[in-house]
């Protein structure tokens, strides 16, 4: 899809469209960040599938690396892929939801973008996506420009602060 301009974790501005996950890897799978909903990508199997913002409640978990980890956001494997070494860039991600009408469990795959990212920026991301969705404001994350200005806030947070302070900074950066 083009050049990357700014990114949160897996989160990724290509285009002009906040992608999660590798756009530009051929057969590739990604969730686009659209005005619509969340566009699921699976170049390839050829398919895409549109999920609407209304649909999307009680927030987002955002997992790095294939399964479920025992503890965090990260699996081993996804920790190594954001090591050097040959495993670097590796491996995948998946973004869990629950979503209404009807109401189901939804788990959007997607590969790894090939970039290393902080694992704080994982963190931020999910507590970004909870809160908006929580507040009931999930369709300001198609807005770009938004979304890009959250980023921008976001970026200058660092590891030393709690975790109830990282939290309560996302949800100054987005009101």
């Amino acid at each position: 899809m083009g050049d990357v301009h700014t990114a949160l974790g897996p989160l990724e501005l290509v285009e002009g469209v906040w992608v999660i996950g590798d756009s530009r890897r051929p057969g590739g799978s990604w969730i686009e960040f659209r005005e619509e909903g969340l566009l699921h990508r699976q170049a390839r199997r050829g398919e895409s599938e549109l999920i609407p913002w209304s649909r999307i409640m009680l927030g987002m978990a955002v997992y790095v690396g294939r399964g479920y980890p025992r503890s965090g956001q990260y699996t081993l494997a996804g920790m190594l892929g954001n090591m050097p070494g040959p495993f670097s860039g590796h491996g995948g991600g998946h973004l869990d939801m629950t979503v209404r009408h009807p109401y189901e469990d939804r788990r959007l795959a997607f590969d790894r973008p090939a970039r290393p990212y902080r694992l704080l920026d994982t963190f931020l991301l999910e507590q970004l996506l909870s809160q908006v969705v929580a507040a009931g404001e999930a369709h300001r994350l198609g807005d770009p420009g938004w979304l890009g200005t959250v980023v921008g806030r976001l970026e200058s947070l660092n590891a030393r602060m709690t975790r109830s302070r990282l939290c309560a900074a996302v949800g100054e950066a987005w009101h």
